[in-house]
């Protein structure tokens, strides 16, 4: 199975790395954002810090669907963060399967990233039991990533 990991680069990323042994036996790779900590990841698209700029988003949305069209992932696993906005509603489009884990650090109130791919994710996962009440039925307790 091929796999699209994509995260900010920041404490996302450092999430995600801490998942990276469930993804062993896969062939993965990151589309994450340019910055010091990303590059040296080993198979990885960089794009540019979108945060709330919505021209950015569409750069950024363009740049995910030449991405996604390129590699043709089976799954694409979010840990967040605005980066993954575009990625999860291009993989509704194009049938690809998605999971989203809220950050760890959304303990009562969801983000803004879940709740903006909630809708269009096929698992959504929370890392703290009291954040199931804030979201709908396809929320999911699993444990935590760290």
């Amino acid at each position: 199975m091929k796999i699209c990991l994509i995260c900010s680069h920041g404490g996302h990323l450092t999430q995600m790395l801490h998942l990276m042994e469930a993804f062993e036996g896969h062939e993965t790779f990151f589309v994450t954002y340019r910055s010091e900590r990303t590059r040296n990841l080993a198979r990885r698209y960089l794009l540019d810090y979108i945060g709330t700029n919505p021209l950015k988003m569409a750069k950024a949305a363009l740049a995910t669907l030449i991405i996604l069209l390129k590699e043709r992932p089976t799954l694409i696993v979010s840990t967040g963060s605005e980066i993954a906005i575009p990625a999860f509603y291009l993989a509704r489009l194009m049938g690809i399967k998605s999971i989203f884990i809220e950050t760890w650090t959304r303990i009562l109130g969801p983000s803004g990233t879940g709740r903006l791919v909630y809708p269009v994710s096929n698992v959504f996962l929370v890392q703290w039991p009291a954040l199931l009440a804030r979201y709908g039925k396809k929320a999911r307790y699993e444990g935590a990533v760290i």
